[in-house]
């Protein structure tokens, strides 16, 4: 049986914050990325960030954001809503929130997550927004990747170059 309409938890920045911003009740637990080519990788950690708290909100860069973060001339390979949307299909993904910026600094400054939640591949004073999480009592959490898979090395080998 299927649950919802995965499209319903794509949410704009206002509404992600007055349903899981400062007043919310329960543990937010707030990540981001591109998730390009969905993968199990991406899966697992998403899924390591849901068993953090509550509530798993997912901020997914725009097409925009993603060319300023300079991957390839043909990143992104999948448009933002439809990235979006695939995130949300995800039944561990509570809700997900696309950001034009080159980071998701100031949607973590106005939700205050709780738990903010990166890849083992991060080192904790690289993971943005840490200071401020910290600074209201939340933490960071790096959870395990699963070995073998990135968007970047996915695309090589679609294109032959591995």
């Amino acid at each position: 049986m299927i649950s919802s309409d995965p499209t319903q938890k794509v949410l704009a920045r206002k509404e992600i914050i007055s349903r899981y911003g400062p007043t919310r009740i329960g543990t937010l637990v707030f990540t981001n990325g591109c998730f390009d080519l969905l993968h199990p990788g991406h899966v697992s950690c998403l899924y390591e960030a849901g068993r953090c708290g509550d509530h798993l909100v997912v901020a997914i860069n725009s097409d925009y954001s993603v060319r300023l973060l300079d991957k390839a001339d043909n990143r992104p390979l999948i448009r933002e809503q439809d990235r979006a949307v695939v995130v949300a299909s995800l039944e561990f993904v509570d809700a997900v929130c696309l950001f034009d910026e080159a980071t998701p600094i100031d949607l973590i400054n106005q939700l205050g997550p709780d738990v903010l939640v990166k890849g083992a591949d991060y080192r904790h004073e690289d993971v943005v927004g840490h200071e401020v999480v910290e600074q209201r009592g939340g933490r960071v959490a790096l959870v395990p990747l699963l070995e073998g898979y990135s968007t970047t090395d996915l695309v090589a080998r679609i294109k032959g170059v591995t």
